[in-house]
């Protein structure tokens, strides 16, 4: 292993700066030549491809988005793209090829691989939603963004005597609607995972203003959707002035907290020594604290389990 080099593909996450950074140091630090490829996939079958220095990743560990930039490529779904990405790889003659995002990503890395191109996968999403991993870089981050939203809306909520509903990101995965609703004291959590009842969520409500609640705080999974929808319906059926908030991609940014930066620097230094052993078709997460590799194949085949106790622990805590 003589030459590597990193990417970013899919969503940006914050925190992947932090995982560029340590991909590049840890390589240099074992003699490698580090190589940037910019925009994914695209930019891989484009040829954007330069050598990178300690220069290269200064003062961007405190930064969001992608220094590398990242763009999704219909060009390398196909087998014509992939060998393109493969031959253009052998071209600049790289050895190993980390690929930071979410699982589209990885199975662009399973397809190089394929190609005998050495991949190993970083989980940069935000959504939380491989089952493989405790936690994705970038989805503290995420956290910790809707919760200083949902103080504010608190604010303005109590003073109107108000229902405010909150839609945040996350696919068909609702782990940033639970940590966020249970860290910011939300009266109702509404995941894909378990649904809801718009009659049963009006009820609380009810139940709640005649216990002298002055406002309440619904925070919806964009799996589940309709944050508009649910606050008419809430609004007609208890009179009760709702309002329908949503964070969008502004989910997306900032300066990654320092949970992601420890975790993007631990995977990320573990994604090199991979590849200095050998391995090919990995990604890399962590399990109770522990980094951990598994192979590709496996990772996402894995289904996700919802954390049931944690749901339960927000639901008897927000009466």
């Amino acid at each position: 292993m003589k030459k590597i080099a990193v990417l970013t593909s899919g969503g940006d996450a914050p925190g992947m700066n932090a995982a560029i950074r340590a991909v590049v140091r840890t390589g240099l630090d074992k003699k490698l030549t580090v190589m940037g490829i910019q925009r994914g996939f695209s930019g891989l079958i484009n040829g954007e491809i330069f050598e990178m220095d300690r220069r290269s990743v200064a003062d961007i560990i405190q930064r969001g988005g992608t220094v590398l930039r990242t763009a999704r490529s219909e060009e390398f779904k196909t087998e014509a793209g992939q060998k393109k990405g493969a031959a253009i790889l052998n071209a600049f003659g790289i050895d190993g090829l980390v690929v930071i995002g979410g699982d589209g990503s990885f199975h662009g890395a399973r397809a190089l691989s394929k190609y005998g191109i050495n991949t190993v996968g970083l989980p940069g999403t935000i959504d939380n939603d491989l089952a493989y991993t405790d936690y994705t870089i970038g989805f503290d981050t995420a956290v910790n963004t809707v919760l200083d939203a949902i103080n504010k809306l608190r604010d303005t909520s109590s003073s109107h005597e108000r229902v405010s509903v909150v839609e945040v990101m996350g696919r068909n995965c609702g782990d940033i609607a639970l940590y966020a609703g249970l860290a910011g004291g939300a009266e109702s959590i509404i995941v894909p995972e378990k649904g809801y009842d718009i009659n049963e969520l009006c009820r609380t409500i009810l139940e709640g203003k005649l216990r002298g609640k002055r406002h309440n705080l619904v925070i919806v999974a964009e799996g589940v959707g309709g944050a508009n929808d649910i606050a008419k319906k809430v609004e007609e059926v208890t009179g009760i002035g709702a309002r329908a908030t949503i964070l969008g991609h502004i989910q997306r940014g900032g300066s990654p907290t320092s949970n992601d930066r420890i975790l993007a620097s631990r995977l990320g230094y573990r994604a090199v020594e991979l590849l200095m052993e050998g391995k090919s078709s990995k990604v890399v997460g962590v399990k109770g604290g522990n980094v951990i590799d598994v192979d590709i194949d496996k990772a996402l085949a894995m289904e996700r389990k919802f954390d049931e106790k944690l749901y339960n622990i927000a639901i008897a805590l927000s009466y």
